[in-house]
């Protein structure tokens, strides 16, 4: 997941409310728990110290929200009485979380916004294209493209005379194809998107597909559910899309693990790709070497106490360490909210690592053979003798390096 959206969090100082709010059930009687609900959330920004106009702008913000708009729940951030920025979540929050602190507070935001790659849906018939991006705000149309509309309908005949006709509506579909693929490589560019799945004309569709440029090809599905014309939706495509973009995100997991697993090798003390735990994860934040954070959300440092200044290339793991952190007067936050902003700011991605399925281990579980946890948690290299076997990073905190030394 890219942070890229919550630019307009850094271009001011906090502290910041943050506030994960669901709205459940859209009836009268959702509609009286949810005002008891931001009543609630007013009165707990306020007893931790939120000022009174930033409370009033939650308060009025969360009054006006859709259960149509945001069916799952909503992010909000505010600050110096003003509601900066908004999203709408993938999964609704477990309670109503309200915070008021230095940095917004951002774990929540990457576990219920999902990990679903920003899918670009490419609706094909023999005459055009119409383009969908599905990314965290929910479905957008960006446009499309249209070709040639004549001729496009072969005729029943075999007629000797009617061949020449034929080829003539076969050669329209071709170029219609090429065309769709063109436009539709253009769109992956310019949507950010990571995914294409094409919906449609069963004879248009694997021909555009196989004229997609080979980058844009490797990451592209089909579905035979749904279609172009209007009406065509349906709950079948819904489901394929959702499992193309759930099958990639998995694949993603297994991929940065692979990376992970190979990184943790070092020579001479000095890592090869990867590095875990939260000393080694501020050095590489500092340095904007990281390229992929990786977060696992039970793990026990995500709330360990750092320190940070201003920009988000100033942090550290102790108040010990605040003189790296320039003149500024360094503030106590949380190691997880410290490395969002880090990655935010510069670009990197993050990835939220799966919670243990049956008979797996969770974090709290890995301990030596002598019933004490390990000094890392982990198998890496100089780990403690007898340590369980394990790919979570060391805390439930890594990160993939841009470049090695």
């Amino acid at each position: 997941m890219h942070l890229s959206f919550l630019g307009p969090l850094f271009d001011r100082s906090g502290p910041w409310a943050t506030v994960y709010f669901g709205l459940g059930q859209n009836d009268e009687s959702g509609a009286k728990r949810r005002e008891l609900s931001v009543r609630e959330v007013c009165r707990t920004l306020a007893e931790q110290g939120a000022d009174q106009a930033t409370v009033k702008a939650v308060g009025e913000a969360l009054t006006g929200t859709s259960v149509a708009e945001y069916p799952a729940g909503r992010a909000l951030f505010a600050a110096d009485g003003e509601v900066v920025l908004t999203h709408r979540l993938s999964r609704a929050p477990q309670g109503q979380l309200a915070s008021w602190a230095p940095l917004p507070r951002l774990m929540p935001l990457v576990e219920l916004s999902g990990q679903d790659p920003v899918c670009l849906v490419a609706y094909v018939d023999r005459t055009g294209a119409d383009f969908e991006r599905r990314g965290p705000g929910g479905p957008r149309d960006i446009g499309g493209v249209e070709g040639r509309q004549w001729p496009v309908h072969r005729t029943a005949t075999s007629d000797w005379s009617e061949r020449h006709f034929q080829l003539k509506v076969e050669n329209t579909w071709e170029q219609n194809a090429a065309e769709i693929a063109d436009a539709l490589a253009t769109a992956y560019e310019e949507s950010g998107a990571e995914l294409v799945v094409l919906v449609g004309d069963p004879r248009e569709r694997p021909s555009v597909h196989e004229k997609l440029p080979e980058a844009v090809r490797e990451v592209t599905v089909e579905t035979e559910h749904g279609g172009r014309a209007a009406g065509s939706d349906s709950s079948a495509l819904e489901e394929a899309i959702e499992r193309a973009r759930g099958e990639y995100t998995g694949r993603r997991v297994e991929e940065a693990l692979d990376r992970f697993r190979a990184g943790r090798s070092s020579k001479d003390d000095r890592p090869e790709g990867a590095v875990e735990g939260v000393p080694a994860v501020v050095e590489a934040a500092r340095e904007h070497r990281i390229d992929t954070l990786l977060l696992r959300p039970d793990g026990p440092d995500l709330g360990r106490e750092t320190w940070v200044g201003p920009g988000p290339d100033q942090v550290a793991v102790s108040r010990g360490d605040a003189h790296t952190l320039g003149e500024s007067d360094p503030y106590s936050v949380r190691a997880d909210d410290a490395l969002l902003r880090s990655a935010a700011a510069t670009g990197a991605d993050v990835l939220v690592l799966p919670l243990p399925s049956d008979g797996k281990p969770s974090l709290s579980d890995l301990s030596d053979d002598t019933g004490q946890e390990g000094s890392d948690g982990t198998d890496r290299p100089g780990g403690p003798p007898g340590a369980v076997v394990t790919d979570i990073p060391a805390g439930g905190i890594g990160a993939l390096l841009r470049w090695t030394y």
